[in-house]
């Protein structure tokens, strides 16, 4: 881990969040626009901060164009398919950007640590993973990988507040909790997996994360400027005018109206 600045002040963050966030709605009609396919992926040890940093590039995205894929666990079946499979079925068509909040790397990291693969299909990942990358570059995606990366001490503190937060509670599984007597093992996985894996047509871009804030505003940046977009024109849009009534009485409403709840709080 590098040496991290001081804190990014609150109003300062919000201010170029929301001018980045500006910028992806941009980038987001160029992809529609000229049919282009994004590919981001998020990747980095528990707690590390992909989920909110997930959460700020599509919060002004619309759901139809910029969709996450966030996979659970395989099931029977699909353990027994070549392992990049289900992961290919995710991947976007023309016009469309898909975030990947893990992804195929689960092989590199918790599969090969937790000894959820055998040896043999972890060389082979290895092996066929920079092959599978290529080949999404040449076909015309656009892949972006980045490793979020935080300390220790700033796991363990926010491993902590998660376990005293109910809001956030669930969020503490047991696999995070192994990580901690893991840490070196993870360490030793990360390394493997970037000696194999970052390649020029599809390289690694390491965040620093232990402060959030600086961490979403760096990858958001870095993103933008690694992508030759340009803005849109916006089509005309005329408000039309709403026409007079024509006399129609609506009969008495049928459905059953929700509760005033915010009546209580008055």
């Amino acid at each position: 881990m590098g040496i991290m600045a001081k804190k990014l002040p609150r109003e300062t963050y919000d201010r170029e969040i929301l001018r980045l966030q500006a910028e992806l709605v941009k980038l987001q009609e160029w992809v529609k626009a000229e049919g282009e396919r994004v590919v981001i992926v998020f990747e980095g040890r528990d707690a590390a901060g992909k989920g909110g940093a997930i959460k700020r590039v599509t919060e002004y995205l619309s759901p139809r164009v910029a969709r996450i894929a966030a996979l659970p666990k395989p099931t029977d079946r699909q353990r027994t398919e070549w392992y990049f499979q289900r992961y290919a079925a995710e991947l976007p068509a023309a016009g469309e950007i898909v975030l990947f909040d893990r992804s195929w790397y689960n092989r590199a990291g918790v599969e090969h640590v937790m000894g959820f693969c055998t040896h043999e299909e972890y060389s082979r990942f290895l092996h066929q993973c920079p092959i599978f990358e290529r080949l999404l570059v040449e076909d015309g995606i656009l892949l972006r990988k980045y490793w979020f990366s935080v300390s220790d001490a700033e796991q363990q503190k926010r491993f902590e507040s998660r376990l005293d937060d109910p809001m956030r509670r669930w969020k503490l599984s047991p696999m995070d909790l192994e990580s901690i007597t893991r840490w070196e093992e993870y360490s030793q996985a990360k390394d493997q997996m970037m000696l194999y894996t970052d390649i020029p047509e599809a390289p690694w871009y390491e965040v620093e994360s232990d402060d959030k804030k600086r961490a979403r505003i760096n990858m958001i940046s870095h993103l933008l400027s690694t992508i030759p977009y340009y803005e849109v024109p916006s089509p005309q849009i005329e408000m039309p005018k709403r026409p007079a009534p024509t006399g129609y009485v609506r009969p008495p409403r049928q459905t059953t109206v929700v509760p005033d709840a915010s009546r209580e709080l008055d």
